[in-house]
């Protein structure tokens, strides 16, 4: 047996630890300068379309991720895992920290789209050996552990990039891009490259597309319902009257707490992992749409917008874990690649989606209702397929 078989057998919790940090970069990339938004908008506010800019230059990341995650699996696939994770954590701190630097809009906008670029590489590659070290039920436990960590990291980010705001200014947040440096050194330290091609021996390297892209638009659909719950959450709030920032701050703790919730769900039933999840995740997502489209008050609203992220928290490690199954190791990376660009390809997109959809609709009330609907659809759909295949 080669060494790296046998490496590969041990892969245990400290390697799935660096794993896990690693992903939540990509979150700490939008997430920490959420409390200092207000502050960069004053900063440019004399400069010709500010308003839309530098909203644009806070998320431009993520769709960096939609764009350039599937190459970065197929780099992943070709020239191996560990050296690109580590060069990309270097990377992402390099052009993270750069905009203290730099008071040019456009220039800030370059960078963080390098930036993007990085957090491409790094949240694909981190799944992927995810993926790698883990089989089984290992590998759920670990991915649903990915979607708890991102979630709980979510809100301490914001409480910290509030802080950091609060110090320095509106450049605070982004000295936080510097974590990335000991990250990228425990990962040269204690991550190794996996042998996928041994593992391959004997199994097909030709990428399934026909098992692989009904899951993909599905994992799309998700990212909408998931981030249009997430990024409208105060205008959603706001359907019962004048809310404050921090009860709106509070209510996002709520949700992303929902998260973890949905995440344990999908842990401690795994073994439905598939169609049934699909089904009970878009069923409680279903609810909690039509709740925030259709209660009046803010608690109800609130309580409403945690049980449609619960709904996502069985969702988000449930679509990733079919994904992976349907991958030969070959093209894990690939397949890893074209699943997260496709979940932040919906994060990009929900706010363009929402908005046209309210306009057309005349309000936000019916878009959430007609969100419910089309999960609820999804929930009869799946529950069909299960009853039609027992039959």
């Amino acid at each position: 047996m080669s060494e790296r078989m046998t490496m590969q057998q041990d892969a245990g919790t400290r390697h799935g630890v660096v794993l896990l940090i690693a992903s939540v970069m990509p979150v700490m990339a939008i997430i920490s300068l959420v409390p200092v938004l207000p502050l960069l908008l004053r900063e440019f506010a004399d400069m010709p379309g500010a308003n839309v800019l530098v909203p644009v230059m806070m998320t431009v990341p993520a769709l960096c991720v939609a764009l350039f995650s599937p190459i970065a699996g197929w780099i992943a696939d070709r020239t191996g895992r560990k050296r690109l994770l580590v060069g990309a954590l270097i990377a992402y701190a390099g052009f993270g920290v750069l905009p203290i630097l730099l008071h040019d809009l456009t220039q800030m906008i370059v960078a963080r789209v390098a930036l993007g670029i990085a957090e491409a590489a790094i949240m694909t590659v981190a799944t992927t050996l995810i993926g790698d070290y883990f089989q089984g039920e290992r590998r759920e436990r670990w991915f649903a552990t990915q979607v708890a960590v991102t979630s709980v990291s979510a809100i301490v980010l914001i409480a910290v990039g509030g802080m950091l705001g609060q110090m320095f200014g509106s450049r605070g947040p982004f000295g936080l891009y510097l974590l990335a440096l000991p990250i990228a050194a425990a990962a040269a330290m204690i991550l190794y490259e996996p042998d996928v091609r041994h593992e391959a021996q004997g199994a097909s390297e030709v990428f399934p597309w026909a098992r692989v892209m009904p899951l993909i638009l599905i994992t799309l659909g998700v990212g909408l319902v998931f981030y249009t719950m997430i990024v409208q959450l105060g205008p959603i709030l706001e359907l019962s009257g004048q809310v404050s920032p921090a009860a709106i701050g509070a209510a996002g703790a709520a949700a992303n707490i929902g998260m973890v919730v949905g995440s344990a769900v999908f842990g401690k039933f795994k073994h439905w992992s598939g169609t049934r999840l699909l089904g009970l995740g878009l069923a409680i997502a279903a609810a909690g749409y039509a709740g925030a489209g259709l209660l009046n008050g803010f608690l109800p609203i609130a309580a409403s917008a945690v049980l449609a992220c619960i709904g996502c928290g069985i969702l988000l490690p449930n679509m990733l874990t079919w994904t992976v199954r349907q991958l030969p190791p070959a093209v894990r990376g690939r397949g890893t690649g074209t699943w997260t660009g496709a979940f932040f390809l919906g994060q990009f997109a929900s706010p363009i989606v929402s908005g046209a959809l309210a306009a057309g609709l005349g309000g936000l009330t019916k878009v959430l209702i007609v969100y419910a609907g089309l999960a609820l659809a999804g929930a009869l759909l799946t529950t069909l397929t299960i009853r039609k295949g027992a039959s």
